[in-house]
Order: structure tokens, then sequence, then C-alpha cells
């Protein structure tokens, strides 16, 4: 988006009375993320001209802030100093919107804007940004150095998470800050200033909330291939690169294959066999989640189906959703579509919701939508539990099955104690609750048996059989069904 001021609006009045006509313009070029930052930085743009102190312009975009690390590089060419630029980005806006709704956000927001101006020194310059996001464009400064830039960013964030008091009550926002020093960078200019920041606030939003972040050769190579990663995804679907592996699961009382998870690999041409860890962060937060969660479940429910015509029938098989994906009022229709694509019952799948979506503030729309599927007769399991901290009064609210206990709780239970405990207290919670528990990540006979016998109804890993393509999980059912029934043939003789 691209907003001009017309010469002369250098008076808070005549900002005022064009707020209607940059809305509309603002709105027009970047949608509601424009007009929030608009709405954000009007107050802002007003308070400091009445001041008399050197503002940004009300709508200023990234070629502002790198003009203006232009000038500041200029002048330390001639007179020495140095300067840096902090990227500010606030941490789910989205749920701070859907809390307090959109004019409440901005006006959250703008009273963040005028706490941050505040904290900074005369010189500097606040741009709000075209994606929600906050630049500061340092002043030259003659002993300014890493560490420094490193408690400036610490004090900015202080200050955004002071609680800001509303009528209604107190509302906190919390924010992720990356920075870059000039004398990072071989050949610093505005642009690859500018750019170098926000590679390293893209990296604390990664770690949010509350992460701050500076840059490195080393982010920015990251941030390269993960783009490059992006920018191919698409095209790796329509190839069949990205592709389901199934992890088979066992009930602990039968030993039968009680379902399959379905894990998501991209067969990269040039990489090789990608795990989720090396490309998820490169699509997150995009239309590409939605594309690999509808490619993930047809390819998931395909298996299942071509199981059935083998003779190899599985119960179930569980899909992981992103918390992106569950907010899509749509997303328990399209589950419902696939299913009568495949002729299954819905009952023949599983949707796996990770703790941490659970454990948020309440997302009214994920919760619908969990209630939804379930009333269809899906299964929802927990995944991750333990590691999300979320509240059993979250568990109760969302329509959910089973609780599949987390690899951290597993690993080497049969061996300590700390660990049994708390697995046996997770056991007893899920049956006060009447849920369902399954335990990942198991990877020795001894964790296996144990188990067992604390009485986790199901287990899943690399005990039983690691991740695989589904052309080899065929064969390998068919070889374990013949040995549970050989083993069940050989305990009957016995007795």
């Amino acid at each position: 988006m691209m907003v001009t001021l017309p010469k002369g609006t250098d008076r808070p009045w005549q900002l005022v009375a064009l707020a209607p006509v940059l809305g509309v313009l603002a709105y027009w070029s970047g949608g509601e993320v424009a007009l929030s930052a608009l709405a954000a930085a009007l107050p802002l743009a007003v308070l400091t001209r009445r001041m008399g102190a050197r503002a940004a312009q009300p709508v200023a975009m990234s070629d502002q802030v790198i003009a203006r690390l232009d000038q500041t590089l200029a002048e330390i060419a001639a007179k020495g100093g140095a300067t840096g630029c902090i990227v500010i980005q606030f941490d789910d806006p989205g749920q701070l919107a859907d809390r307090l709704g959109r004019a409440r956000q901005c006006e959250v927001l703008a009273a963040c804007i005028a706490r941050l101006r505040g904290a900074l020194r005369p010189d500097d310059m606040l741009f709000p940004m075209e994606d929600g996001s906050l630049a500061v464009a340092l002043s030259a400064t003659p002993r300014l150095d890493a560490e420094i830039m490193v408690r400036l960013s610490a004090r900015l964030h202080l200050v955004v998470q002071q609680p800001l008091q509303l009528s209604d009550g107190p509302v906190q926002v919390t924010c992720s800050i990356g920075f870059c020093h000039a004398q990072q960078l071989r050949q610093p200019s505005g642009r690859s200033l500018l750019d170098a920041a926000q590679v390293a606030g893209d990296e604390a939003a990664r770690h949010r909330p509350g992460a701050i972040r500076g840059y490195s050769d080393d982010l920015a190579r990251v941030r390269a291939d993960r783009d490059a990663l992006r920018a191919g995804f698409s095209q790796a679907v329509d190839r069949g690169e990205i592709r389901a592996w199934f992890q088979p699961q066992l009930s602990t009382d039968s030993g039968e294959v009680s379902g399959i998870e379905a894990l998501v690999r991209w067969h990269h041409p040039d990489r090789g066999l990608l795990a989720p860890g090396a490309f998820l962060p490169a699509i997150e937060g995009s239309d590409l989640m939605e594309l690999l969660g509808q490619t993930m479940l047809t390819q998931a429910l395909s298996t299942l189906s071509e199981l059935d015509r083998k003779g190899l029938r599985v119960p179930t098989v569980a899909v992981n959703f992103s918390a992106q994906e569950l907010r899509d009022p749509q997303l328990p229709d399209r589950l419902r579509w696939t299913l009568d694509r495949f002729q299954l019952a819905p009952s023949r799948l599983t949707v796996e919701v990770l703790e941490s979506v659970v454990a948020g503030d309440g997302d009214e729309v994920i919760a619908s939508n969990i209630s939804r599927i379930a009333a269809m007769g899906c299964g929802v399991d927990l995944d991750d539990f333990g590691t999300g901290n979320a509240s059993i009064t979250a568990i109760r609210r969302f329509a959910l099955n089973r609780l599949k206990i987390d690899r951290s709780f597993v690993r080497e239970v049969d061996q300590n104690r700390d660990q049994q405990k708390l697995v046996t207290a997770i056991l007893s919670l899920a049956e006060r609750l009447g849920l369902e528990t399954l335990a990942e990540g198991v990877e020795t006979p001894g964790e296996h048996a144990l188990l067992a016998q604390l009485g986790c109804g199901h287990v899943q890993g690399y005990v039983i059989a690691k991740p695989m393509p589904a052309e080899e999980l065929s064969t390998w059912l068919s070889t374990h069904q013949d040995h549970h029934r050989e083993a069940i043939r050989i305990g009957v003789k016995a007795r």
C-alpha cells in the first residue's frame, strides 16, 4: 500500500479531516491490516505534531524507513557514529482482534505506539508498516553497539508488555523484536538494514511470545532457504512430492493395530527426503497450510480406503490440523465431503489438535469446529499432551476423545520413578475425564511393557514401527497380522 499525504497537511486538524479518505485508501490498498495500521498511527501523528516532535508520516511504509536509514547512513559517513534498525511484531494480532474487536484492537495498538514513541529519543523515528509491525530507524549515535541495541530492544519490549487499562479492564499485549546494527552488514544501506531487522524479527516471532533476536548471517541463510521452500511448495504438491507417510498405533490390550497416523514428508528432488521440521516453518501462517492439510487428508483417506480393498482394515487414520485450519468455518464440511468421496464413515478419521491450540485464550471458532467434527462421529486427539499447559477447563471445553502423551513423559518411563509418577497422573486424569490415552514416541520394549501395565490404552513409536510410505505399510500390516495370529494360536495351544 502507498498512501501519500497532500502537501500542507502538517496540522493536527487537517490530518483528522483527512481520516475518512485515508481510511478508504488504506483499505483498498492493503485491507484490514493496513486499515488497522492507519488507525493506530493517526492518533500518534496528531499527538506528536501537537508536541512539535519529529514523527513519521501517519501511514509510513518501507520506502520511508529506507529513506530515513539511508539519510542517517550518509550522515554517519560524513560525521561518524552508528545506527541500527529495530522491527517490532505484535504477537497474535488476529487473536487480539477476536477478543477485543477491530475497533478496540486499534485503540490498544495506538496506545502501544504512543508508549513506544515516548521510550525513544527525539530523533529516533517510529514507522507503522504494511504488515502491522513497527520499524524503528535509530538516529546517528556515537557509541551504539550490539549490547546497547539489546538493552534498547528489551526496554521497548518492556514498554509494550505493560498492561493497558481500558474501560472494561486491563489488556496485555506482547511483542517479538528483531534488530540489526549497521556494522553487522558488509555494505549497509537503508534497504539491507531494514531487511536484516525483518529477518531477525521473523525469527523472534517464531519463538514468541516475547522473544528478542539479533541479526546474523546464519539467520539470513535460514531465511533464504525458507523462502525457497515456500516458493516451491505448491509446485511440489502438484508434482506429487508431498506425500503422507504412516506410523502404526497398537492397542496395549490386544496387540492389534488400532490406527495409523499420517505424517508428511517432502520428497525433494535436490535435498532428498525432508521431515516436517525442515519445511513447515516456511509455510506456517500462509494459505499453503490449508493446501498441505487438504493434501494430507486426501492421501490419508485414500490409503485407508485402499487398505480396506486389500483386506487390511485399519480402524482409523489420524491427521494433524493446524490452528489456522481449525479456524476455517468450512473445515467440518470439507472433512465430510472428503469422507463421502472415499465412502468412509466419519469414525474412520481422527483429527489431531495440538495442546497449544487448546491451551490458548479460547478461540470460539476452533471450539465450534471441533464440536461439529466430533458430532459427525470423527475422533479428536489432543496431541503433545503435557507440553502446552492446557487447563482441565480447556480440555473439558473441547470435544476430545483421547490424550496423546508426549514423548518427553514416555522417555525411560520404565527406569525413572518421576516419569512413572507423571504418566500415572496423566492416565488417572484421563480416566476421570472419560478419555482414552495413547503414548507416542515409545522406543523400547521396556517402555512399551510398563505403559501397558500402567493402563495406557494405545502406543505408537519406533519400538513398533517407524513412519513408512503407503506402499510399505501394506506389507508391514500383513506381516504384523500374521505374527499376531500366530501368537494367539500358540497361546491357545499352550493352555
